[in-house]
Order: C-alpha cells, then structure tokens, then sequence
C-alpha cells in the first residue's frame, strides 16, 4: 500500500509530492473530482487549482500532491496508474468476403434454388431434339428444329403473363416469397411427370406451359437473396445465381444424356432377360424412353421444394413474426439429429447475424428493454408502397431492355446449340465461304457432355478470372464489355462444322480439331455471359426506385426475361430451319448475333442505381445517402 500525506499549507503553489502516479489503482475514484490528470501519463502533472496548466514556478515532476488542509492520510491500494489507458480506438468492420457473409444456410438454400431450376431445364434439352423426333420418326431437321424452339419456349412464354402477377403476390403480406418459391416447384415437377409420359409434341408442349405459369422461382429467388445478405455482400451473393447456373448445365446435360433411352443404353441392366427387365424388359422405358431424365428433374424439384420449407426463412417484413411451421419442423429435426449424433456441447462465438428470422435492417445498436418488462406498445406505422405507375424510371426501362437483348440471344444460343449439335452431317461441298450446311450429329451421351463444357467453362472463370476482373471494372462496365465479346462467338460457331473430322458423314464428327473448336466457341460466350449474368441481376435489383417494389421489379425482369427467351428460341428456331432449307446452316447464327449487337448498344444508357430513388412522404435522405422514415423518429 503506499500513502498519501496532505499537510496544510499557505500557499497552494507548494506541494509535497509523496505518492508517484504508478501507485494510483484505476478502480480508486474518490478524488476524481479533485484531481486531473492528463490523457498522456508521461507528462508532467498540472497544478491541481489550475486545471491544463502548469504552476509558474514548479517543477514537473511524475506525481500528485493534494493541498486540501488537514486531513489524516489516506491508504490507496497497491496498484499502478501504468493500468490507465486510453478507450480502445473502434476497429473498422471487416471487408465483405465469402467467409464473413452473414446467413449462409438461407444462401446455400437458394443456391440450390437456382440448381434445381436449371437443372431441369438442362436435363430436358440435351434429349429433347431426340425426344421430339421419337414423337415423329419421320420429321425432318428443319421440323424438329422449329419443334425444339418451341418447346423451349413454352415455358417461358406462361412466364410472361405470371411473372409480374407472382411477383406482385409475393409482396402480399399474407403469401411472401417463399411460398411462392415452394409452388414453383411443385408445380414444376408435375409438370416434369407430364412431360417424361407424352406421347406428341404438343403434349409437352402444354405441360411445359404449365410449369412456366407456376414457375415463379426466378424472382422470388433474387428477392430473398437481395433481402436476406446485407447490401455489402450483394455482389458476391448473387454471383451464386449463374453459378447455380453453371454447376446445373454441367450436372443437368450429363445426367439427361446417360439417362435418356435406358434399354438401348444400358441392355444388360433393363432390356430383355436383364438384371431388373426379366425376360420382357423394363415396359415403361421401352413405351418412353426419354421418361427417366424428366422424372429425375421432378424428384430434385420435389427435394428443393422441401428444403425450402423446412429451412428457408421468409424475408417479407410483414411476415418475419408469423409462425413457420416448416421451420419449427425442420428445427426438431435438426435437435434431434445434434442429440443423435453430437452429445457433447461446447460454446461458439455468436455472428450478429446468426437470428436467421431478423432482417438485415432490425439490427440496433441502441439498447433495448426486454419484451417481458415493456409495458409501452410498438407504434403502428403502415407500410408505404410506391405506385405501380411511378416504377417506370428511365433506369428501370433501359436496364429492362438491356435484359430484353441479352435473354434473346441467351435463349437463342441455348436452343441452336443444341439443334446444331444434333443436326446430321452432309456430304454436299460448301458452296461458299458463308454458305454451307450440316451440324454434327451428335448422339444424346455426346450432347449431353458437350453441353457440360459450358458449365466446366463457366465455374472455372467465375472462381479465378471473375474476381479480379469484376472488380476492377465495376458493375456497369463488367457488363457493357461483355455483352461485346457475344457477336463473336454467334458468329464463329457454325463454321464447326466445316472443321476437319476424324470420321466420315454422315458419322457423328470427332477428333482433337472438332473439339478445341467446341471449347473456342464456348470459351468466348460462356466468359461473357460469366460477366453479363450477374451484373445485369444485380442491375436489376439495383434500379428498384423503392424498397417497396423491390419483388416487383423482379417480377418484371422475370417476366422481361421470360419473353425474350421464348421469342428469342423460336424466332432462332425459324431462322435455323430457314437457314438449312436454303443450305446455309449459319444464317440463324448470324442473326442472333446482329441482335446481341443491339443488345450491346443498349447497355451504355444503362446505370448502376441505389435501390431507393424515390422517396416517399416522411422518407429522407442523409448525407451519406442512407435513408430514414422520420416517421419512426
């Protein structure tokens, strides 16, 4: 203990220092009133009367006299003043990364969203060129190729007319986004079933149509995902839409083409006197043996549409309170699976965004009286919508027509490519440099493993060359930029079939040639379809003008979307058939190339908006942009 002696004096100028500044305890504060001590220990004390002073006179030195009379001594404890320091200086939250994006399981949940989707959209169009000519043997290429574009167009097309009106439903307050998300699903794998036992064109055609009306996936997708990671996150959050996009165009092809006429694949396992046939063979893959492929998309629909329930979490604000009943479900058996497996408990550090039920704004720093002691009620405040006339901003209308071009030519490419990869070889000499025919007839296993490429392709520059590139460009221009590099490869992809081949027409072509042009061809539009595809999501999302409407405007790109890519197959449908009449297989090519042209045109007027460009009555703007409803104050 050390001791501090006060005697009287005369003058207040003279002290006696006794104790040094070290043996004073940060915890003893009787005196703080009447003693100062300055931010910087090191310097010398000030004269207690004069406070930021030093005594005319004195001599600094490390220690505290008190001059207060006569006062018996008083005991400190033994403790230094070396333990004082300045309040800690507040750190800067991290940068948003992969590892420190807050609620991972609701985006791995809608990560698998979009797999299930494209997975099944996938699967169908490496058989379905085979698939239609099994309903008509005798049609020939430029039939079955109007056929494809139709087919694949049908489903979007329903999607036109109920994409906006689903996406207006999930801002109702009593539906939300996630059961339009389920139903989508659901209604997407019956839809699958109807399609695997047709047995015309124009039966698929309607159950496709139908899967298309119900199929809401696309907006309700991006709406939850925008409103469940904090905006910081968002250009790595939605960069997980086209990679959902790639892994199901690698997975999707492979397992429709393995899968598609199982008794003439795989005789010993389900033809005559098989392992699972008998002596008849398996009856339902003989009668459909395109069925397999479309009955796998609609047990991965049904999965999906059940993880969605019992794990998703509904990000609509008027809906966050409601029970859940697929979450209470999917919580027991996530109790009961930990019981099961993991009985030992252990402490972990709690994430400010672990409550997966709390939306990215319900976050205070402001403290908070416990629900059980606050008698005083919540005010009611109703929640402003922005008028469905007032959306149509100039932004709005650009990025909506940038998307139109960008989805024509998308879905263009996705049916030609497959179309041209089926198409039969000729043995006829080109006529020109520009004008000749043939595809290169390949079989449904080689279809499905060329299409595979695309999504090889694309995960491959999404995980190295993306990062850098998006960064350093930005939004805007990611996207202006690589909507150029598309007219390239539209134009160079039918010379393929004039590259040389190992085998002989009407043999399906192979070889090292054959294939390193493949890889060209699709090296070129999936690195710019890699850029394009979630910069525009992420224009979309940011030229809401409201909050409000955010489920609208993507229920407007989804139905924008859902138009041009049924336009756009069936009109490069009409284009290739004309085309292969006229012995001239690159025309369709080449015109889905002027119209990605006009597409790359239309992105300069585009811009990168904030999400809120219109404030409504009480909302205001602070300086640095973030906006608060004074009516909440």
């Amino acid at each position: 203990m050390a001791d501090i002696e006060i005697e009287k004096t005369d003058d207040l100028t003279k002290r006696k220092p006794d104790v040094e500044i070290d043996d004073v305890p940060p915890e003893y504060t009787p005196l703080e009133k009447e003693i100062e001590l300055g931010a910087d220990l090191k310097q010398p004390t000030m004269g207690l009367g004069h406070p930021g002073r030093r005594t005319p006179g004195h001599t600094p030195s490390h220690s505290i006299s008190l001059p207060v009379g006569n006062v018996a001594p008083i005991p400190l404890p033994s403790a230094g003043l070396s333990r004082l320091q300045p309040p800690p200086t507040p750190t800067q939250p991290p940068a948003p990364s992969w590892a420190n994006m807050p609620r991972k399981v609701q985006v791995a949940v809608l990560f698998m969203s979009r797999f299930a989707d494209f997975f099944q959209m996938a699967c169908l169009q490496a058989i379905m060129f085979h698939q239609l000519r099994s309903f008509d043997p005798k049609a020939d290429d430029p039939t079955i190729s109007y056929q494809a574009g139709v087919l694949t167009g049908a489903f979007t097309s329903a999607q036109i007319v109920t994409g906006l009106v689903l996406g207006r439903i999930a801002d109702y307050p009593n539906v939300g986004r996630k059961r339009i998300l389920m139903l989508g699903f659901l209604g997407t794998a019956l839809s699958c079933i109807g399609v695997a036992f047709s047995r015309s064109f124009q039966a698929a055609v309607v159950w496709r149509c139908l899967a298309g009306a119900v199929n809401g996936t696309v907006g309700a997708a991006r709406t939850m995902l925008a409103e469940s990671v904090p905006k910081p996150w968002h250009s790595r959050a939605f960069l997980i839409l086209p990679l959902a996009f790639n892994v199901a165009n690698i997975f999707g092809p492979i397992f429709g083409g393995a899968l598609a006429d199982p008794v003439g694949l795989y005789p010993q396992l389900f033809g005559k006197d098989s392992k699972f046939g008998g002596n008849t063979g398996v009856k339902w893959m003989q009668e459909f043996p395109y069925a397999a492929p479309s009955l796998l998309s609609a047990f991965v629909c049904v999965c999906e549409a059940l993880l969605i329930f019992i794990v998703a979490f509904e990000t609509l604000d008027t809906r966050k309170d409601k029970r859940d009943t697929g979450r209470e479900i999917g919580r027991s058996i996530a109790t009961l699976f930990s019981k099961s497996f993991f009985r030992s408990s252990s402490y972990s550090k709690l994430s400010m965004y672990d409550d997966d039920d709390a939306s990215v704004d319900d976050i205070e720093l402001s403290p908070r009286l416990p629900k059980e002691i606050s008698n005083t009620p919540a005010p009611t405040i109703t929640r402003q919508v922005l008028p469905f006339s007032r959306i149509w901003t100039r932004n709005v209308l650009f990025t909506l027509a940038s998307i139109a071009f960008f989805d024509f030519h998308m879905g263009a490419f996705t049916s030609l490519w497959l179309v041209f990869l089926s198409t039969a070889r000729t043995k006829t000499p080109p006529r020109s440099l520009l004008s000749f025919d043939g595809g290169l007839s390949f079989p449904p296993p080689t279809i499905g493993w060329a299409m595979s490429i695309l999504g090889l392709i694309g995960i491959t520059l999404q995980l190295t060359l993306y990062p850098k590139l998006s960064a350093r460009l930005g939004i805007v221009r990611s996207f202006r930029w690589s909507l150029a590099v598309f007219p390239l490869a539209y134009f160079l992809t039918p010379f393929l079939a004039r590259l040389p081949s190992t085998t002989a027409a009407p043999e399906p072509a192979g070889g090292l040639t054959i294939w390193s042009g493949i890889a060209l061809v699709l090296f070129l539009q999936v690195a710019a379809r890699t850029f394009a595809l979630p910069a525009s999501i992420l224009l979309l999302n940011n030229s809401a003008p409201h909050p409000s409407v955010l489920a609208t405007i993507h229920g407007l790109g989804s139905s924008t979307s859902s138009a041009f890519r049924t336009i756009g197959p069936m009109v490069a449908g009409q284009w290739f058939a004309d085309g292969l009449q006229s012995g001239m297989v690159g025309w369709g090519w080449w015109l889905v190339g002027i119209v990605s042209v006009g597409g790359a045109i239309v992105a300069w007027w585009v811009r990168n908006g904030n999400g809120h460009e219109i404030l409504l009555e009480g909302e205001r703007r602070g300086s640095l942009g973030v906006v608060k409803d004074t009516r909440e104050e």
